[in-house]
């Protein structure tokens, strides 16, 4: 009995011994762009398998080592940023924006949580102060998901010897890798739909040679055992089309239609719209030109059609950009369409480029209504 009561004694004092070696950090992480918060940022200890992310209040927390370690700040769009651990339980960081890691397409989420915290500021915001924090209990709060994704049917095995032909896309799309890396960092299960083989495939750079001649299309081929099942052969088929050089291509007249809807306000959404368009704007030349419309509970143009040339101009719009309001996409669309119209280059790149994060809810909404109106418009140039 004197022995049990020895082992309890020392497994407490263990205990208590790790416990007293170890201690939490927190903080909040902040853009230096606007010093709005940053929900979604990935805060890893260095070297460790500890990590965290911050909450839609930017706010985050670690169990640490009680001496030493790094945290690493990671997220998209910002330059990753490396803090040693001091004395201090506290340590808010401030994160660069990094536009060149914004050259691929990627999707990011955001959990809301729709209620207060328990303690909460004049502005409704999680308090943080000293070395005490207060968070939303996660478990209080419904969590819903918007995000939507077409159901994934599986292709059935087809004898070659009566279907001996086959079709493929030549359009790349490869979102799907992006995605899923999104939902794996932040400690999610991708949602089974989401999961485009295809789409993780076109992903990757496979260095094929261009095409030689007149031929627009290079064709490289592969065949293989599947790895599991080594009756069953793999066929791998690879396209290349011809590069064309961006100078030869003709003028291209754009009108940039954002939503500015008030859903559009997550660092996610609008700000990283933002700084994607600003990539596109990056690549135009003199002879292009866009303009800028955006809606919200109404449309309005916020730049006239500018030259290429005038990228300040532009980027400048683009930054006083601020979301607020409901969503009348359908006035935004049909404001666009009259822009590119009056604008219209003959022989060359007429294109609206809507960006927006849903539905319409304002004015003309279904999507079979503006499916008529993008194909009528489709017949006259303007795509």
């Amino acid at each position: 009995m004197k022995n049990r009561i020895l082992i309890l004694i020392l497994m407490v004092a263990a205990t208590i011994g790790m416990q007293a070696q170890e201690r939490t950090i927190s903080g909040r992480v902040t853009s230096a762009d606007d010093g709005s918060v940053i929900p979604g940022v990935n805060v890893v200890l260095k070297g460790t398998n500890r990590a965290t992310t911050t909450n839609v209040s930017g706010i985050y927390s670690l169990t640490v080592p009680q001496k030493g370690g790094t945290l690493i700040f990671s997220y998209l769009g910002f330059k990753q940023t490396d803090v040693a651990i001091g004395a201090i339980d506290v340590i808010n960081v401030v994160m660069q924006s990094d536009v060149s890691q914004l050259n691929e397409v990627a999707v990011t989420g955001l959990i809301r949580h729709r209620g207060a915290p328990s303690k909460q500021t004049k502005s409704g915001e999680a308090e943080l102060s000293g070395i005490s924090s207060v968070y939303y209990d996660m478990e209080q709060y419904p969590v819903h998901n918007t995000e939507e994704y077409d159901a994934i049917h599986e292709n059935i095995f087809h004898g070659a010897l009566k279907n001996p032909l086959s079709t493929f896309s030549i359009d790349v799309d490869a979102a799907s890798y992006s995605n899923i890396r999104r939902f794996i960092s932040n400690g999610q299960k991708p949602p089974k739909d989401a999961v485009r083989i295809e789409e993780m495939i076109n992903y990757f750079d496979y260095d094929y040679h261009e095409p030689s001649g007149d031929h627009p299309f290079a064709i490289y081929t592969e065949i293989s055992k599947a790895p599991w099942n080594l009756n069953h052969k793999l066929v791998h088929i690879g396209l290349q089309g011809k590069k064309i050089p961006t100078e030869n291509l003709p003028p291209s007249n754009l009108v940039f239609l954002v939503d500015v809807s008030g859903s559009m306000q997550d660092v996610n959404k609008l700000p990283l719209l933002k700084s994607s368009f600003k990539l596109l704007v990056d690549q135009l030349r003199p002879q292009d030109r866009v303009a800028i419309v955006v809606y919200a509970g109404a449309a309005g143009e916020v730049l006239p059609s500018t030259s290429g040339g005038e990228k300040n101009l532009i980027v400048d719009a683009l930054d006083k950009l601020e979301a607020g309001g409901s969503t009348a996409g359908g006035a935004g669309i049909n404001l666009a369409y009259s822009i590119a119209k009056k604008n219209f280059r003959e022989g060359g790149n007429n294109r609206v480029i809507l960006a927006t994060d849903g539905d319409f809810n304002v004015g003309e909404s279904s999507n079979a209504s503006m499916e008529r109106l993008i194909e009528e418009k489709e017949k006259m140039g303007y795509f």
